[in-house]
This record gives C-alpha cells, structure tokens and sequence, in this order.
C-alpha cells in the first residue's frame, strides 16, 4: 500500500532540516531537468537583484524570517 501526500509530508517532518532540504531537491529535480531548475534559479536571482537595485523589493529582517519559519514549524507540529 502506498502513502498518501499527506501521509509523506507528516512522514517528512520527522527529517531534520537537513534531510528536508535534500529531499526537497531531489523532488524538484526529479520534476524537471537540472538544466531548467539551473534555468530557474538564475532568473529568480536576476529578478530578485533588480528588484534590490531598484528599490522595489520588500527586505525582511532576518530575525524575523526566522521567526515565522520557527512559528510554522511549532504549528506544523515540530
């Protein structure tokens, strides 16, 4: 019997961050070639830097980045 979605994203909460982090990238890769996560990836930068450059960007304090991501992992049952 296979999991669920649900079943392996629980499943996958017991990885450490680590794990997750590796996990995660294996996911994406095995959805699209390497060459067009690279692709991606590049682009997202390049939107992001011009974003930075021209002020447009919404910068988030780093404490509070880590505060929400700790806030999702407490209700998400870590």
């Amino acid at each position: 019997m296979s999991l669920t979605i649900e079943q392996l994203k629980q499943e996958a909460m017991n990885l450490t961050p680590e794990e997750r982090a590796d996990l995660a990238d294996w996911l994406w890769v095995s959805a699209m070639p390497r060459e067009e996560v690279n692709a991606a990836w590049d682009a997202e930068i390049a939107r992001r830097i011009a974003e930075i450059e021209s002020g447009t960007a919404k910068r988030v304090p780093s404490e509070e980045v880590f505060a929400v991501a700790d806030e999702k992992l407490r209700k998400a049952g870590r």
